[in-house]
């Protein structure tokens, strides 16, 4: 399975906004790696950010 669609699991999973860090720790990769994921699904309109650093799915 490709690292976004493990990120995209984790927000699928749960219903509550996430930090880059926490998403890492579920997945196990760095929180940098998963900081670039986001950026992705963000400018495909995939994920919002609710509150400063952390996101959600739309």
């Amino acid at each position: 399975m490709a690292t976004k669609d493990k990120v995209l699991d984790v927000f699928k999973s749960m219903d509550k906004p996430f930090r880059p860090g926490e998403i890492a720790e579920q997945i196990g990769i760095d929180s940098k790696e998963v900081s670039k994921i986001i950026k992705e699904l963000r400018e495909e309109g995939k994920v919002y950010s609710p509150k400063r650093c952390y996101y959600a799915l739309k």
